[in-house]
């Protein structure tokens, strides 16, 4: 790993990073057109593999720094963490050791996929036992118990945030980038994220964001994927369970759980 720690400032500097890492081992993935603009790659150094996330930007850089501080205050073993941060303060990167599987929803700048078609990671997971997909959304909402115990508030998660891996059934979470303190108060944009996992008050600005926010994300989590389908008409859990999942995410945080951590408890007691 130190060949990889001690020159990734320069990676993230340098204007072609894919030949910076091609030159200290194999390069076998590329993500170079993400929807966030920043470019990824997957390289093999010694026998170990790792995944480089360069933040090319002002803009994307200080979003890299943001998630350095809330790995720093945020630990659990899901949630996968980095080895190697570089901020060149316009330029930023970060080194993470590489994780199998595939994520759940990969769009790209170009091309946004079907959830539901046949090779969909989606839907290769929902095709799995509704034993396995509950340990997969408890394992998350467990993760959640320590974001919020941090003080922080799930911002911009979403399927795209969730790798998982049909060999073991783990699944680990990835790129939380935007998740911030709390509480805080929407700016006059909305939030970033998918429609599909986002509260009205992220979309509202001068809304208060807090835990009940992070309920409603964890909420709509837990019916996209256990649902058999992609409209919402499939669910695969009990009569008990949905009803906490409908409580989870009301239009009014006042009418949720008022924490992650009640919100659990009721879903478990269900």
């Amino acid at each position: 790993m130190s060949s990889l720690t001690a020159q990734l400032p320069d990676i993230a500097a340098s204007g072609d990073p894919r030949a910076r890492l091609a030159a200290l081992g194999e390069v076998f993935a590329v993500f170079e057109e993400q929807d966030s603009g920043c470019r990824s790659y997957g390289v093999a150094i010694d026998g170990t593999r790792w995944f480089v996330k360069i933040a090319p930007g002002a803009a994307r850089a200080a979003l890299l720094r943001s998630a350095a501080r809330f790995h720093a205050a945020v630990r659990h073993p899901v949630i996968l963490a980095p080895v190697a941060f570089a901020d060149l303060g316009e330029r930023a990167a970060f080194a993470y050791p590489w994780a199998p599987g595939a994520v759940l929803y990969h769009p790209t700048k170009a091309h946004h996929p079907s959830r539901t078609a046949p090779d969909s990671p989606m839907r290769a997971l929902r095709a799995q036992s509704l034993r396995v997909v509950r340990r997969v959304v408890d394992d998350i909402f467990d993760a959640h118990l320590a974001v919020a115990a941090a003080g922080y508030v799930a911002v911009d998660f979403y399927d795209g945030c969730m790798l998982y891996d049909p060999a073991t059934g783990a699944v680990r979470l990835i790129d939380l980038d935007h998740y911030l303190p709390g509480p805080f108060t929407v700016g006059p944009q909305r939030l970033p994220g998918s429609r599909r996992f986002l509260s009205p008050e992220q979309c509202t600005a001068g809304a208060v964001v807090d835990e009940r926010t992070t309920v409603f994300t964890l909420g709509r989590t837990a019916l996209i994927l256990m649902d058999e389908g992609d409209a919402g008409q499939a669910w695969r859990g009990t009569e008990a369970q949905l009803r906490v999942l409908r409580r989870a995410t009301r239009p009014d945080p006042a009418d949720r759980y008022d924490g992650v951590a009640r919100f659990v408890a009721a879903w478990r007691a269900a």
